[in-house]
């Protein structure tokens, strides 16, 4: 039985995928660092934001790397004052899971601050018991920030499911010894999902309703 459901957040629960984009190229541009695509940036969501611009950049320095960070957390703050969408069937079904008493976590890669602003921006931040962002812990797939839930909330592995849309969130799950869903509508396509061995891909958020038992 599922006692615990932790989702990741960018990509998954929320359609915040060309935003961030557009934000990390623009930071480029102002930091004059070597050009990119889109898919380079899809890539690496998911992952902490200092690993994931050494992930795409990585002949710059790590202080050329700093400077396209510092541009991007400015850009994406002005950029999320608009809130991102939820993917459809996303309350509807985190409303399902909290009804039936199950526990709901986020673990993300985005900065607690980030974190605490779109769950502001999005009013979600009730459904929710615990969370873990990337500035707490080491940045995905380690499997250290779902530890810290499963310990927080007394669940065992074997009690929880983590749901998120790239092979960072499966492999992380993998690695706290937890089943997986992976959501193909992310940032990852659906082979490289595949490839992780997910319990479960789904191309619709509710298809968990069936899946979680509900």
């Amino acid at each position: 039985m599922v006692k615990l459901v932790i989702f990741d957040w960018d990509g998954t629960l929320f359609d915040s995928i060309d935003k961030i984009c557009f934000s990390m190229l623009q930071a480029a541009q102002l930091a004059k660092a070597p050009a990119r695509e889109k898919d380079d940036i899809k890539n690496i969501i998911g992952l902490s934001l200092d690993k994931a611009v050494a992930v795409v950049w990585p002949e710059l320095s790590i202080t050329e790397q700093g400077i396209i960070i510092e541009h991007y957390k400015g850009i994406y703050v002005a950029e999320d004052q608009t809130p991102a969408e939820a993917y459809p069937g996303v309350i509807d079904v985190l409303n399902q899971l909290q009804d039936a008493g199950v526990k709901l976590a986020v673990a993300t890669g985005k900065s607690r601050k980030g974190l605490e602003r779109a769950m502001t921006l999005t009013n979600t931040k009730n459904y929710f018991i615990t969370t873990r962002c990337a500035d707490e812990a080491l940045s995905k797939p380690h499997p250290l920030m779902l530890e810290q839930i499963l310990t927080e909330l007394d669940i065992s592995p074997e009690h929880a499911i983590m749901i998120g849309d790239t092979e960072y969130d499966l492999n992380m799950a993998t690695n706290a010894g937890m089943k997986s869903i992976g959501v193909t509508y992310g940032a990852h396509h659906e082979i490289r999902l595949k490839a992780c061995l997910p319990h479960a891909l789904v191309n619709d958020f509710n298809q968990l309703t069936t899946i979680l038992g509900l």
